[in-house]
């Protein structure tokens, strides 16, 4: 690990790593212009799937863990689109772009003032887990079989460490929630198999609830 990591993240005489966290009074939040999706149906989706497959090969989506304190517990931070669709921040890589750079290039396009801000301000940490998808129908899987030689995605997610305060600028057709662990947790149907297994990556990690 870096200098940096090891101003947040420090390992215990038991070898679980720390991880600080602030209460979510510590940030601003604030709206900007909207995102315009892709409003497509599943069909067309998958349709979609496999012409950038056929052009770029296996897909690869990077995303943000995000953890702030409220009522003494920790929460995460998730985007909501429609009032019912969860999601961790991020997104897909760009062809030859690194994970590091195209998360915190993500982050500053749904996160910050602009898209141009300043991206280097995100301190992405280390990779908690890897899913899959095996073919351009099945759900993500948190493994690859080893009959499977060409899955056709892979999402990543990565421990972002957040500082005392900073503004998080959001798109007006999305929603910035903080969800308590507790109600994640295994929480398939609501959240999905991704999001409903982040506490358990985060069991490696003793949380540190720093009061302001």
């Amino acid at each position: 690990m870096g200098d940096d990591d090891e101003h947040n993240s420090s390992s215990t005489d038991e070898g679980r790593k720390e991880v600080d966290i602030y209460p979510l009074s510590c940030y601003y939040f604030g709206s900007k212009e909207a995102i315009v999706f892709k409003d497509e149906t599943v069909s067309d989706r998958i349709t979609r799937m496999k012409s950038n497959y056929a052009a770029y090969g296996l897909r690869t989506s990077v995303e943000a863990v995000l953890l702030v304190e409220l009522f003494k517990h920790p929460h995460l931070l998730l985007l909501q689109l429609n009032n019912s669709i969860f999601k961790l921040p991020g997104g897909r890589l760009r062809p030859g772009e690194t994970d590091i750079d195209g998360l915190r290039r993500k982050l500053s396009n749904k996160l910050s003032a602009s898209r141009d801000g300043n991206e280097a301000e995100w301190e992405v940490g280390e990779c908690l887990g890897m899913w899959w998808r095996h073919d351009f129908e099945t759900l993500l899987c948190p493994y690859l079989p080893p009959t499977v030689k060409k899955p056709k995605e892979c999402t990543k997610l990565f421990l972002v460490r957040l500082p005392e305060s900073r503004k998080f600028i959001v798109p007006e057709n999305l929603k910035l929630l903080a969800v308590p662990l507790s109600q994640v947790h295994e929480n398939h149907k609501t959240y999905g198999t991704v999001i409903s297994g982040v506490p358990q990556l985060l069991s490696k990690y003793s949380i540190n609830i720093i009061d302001i």
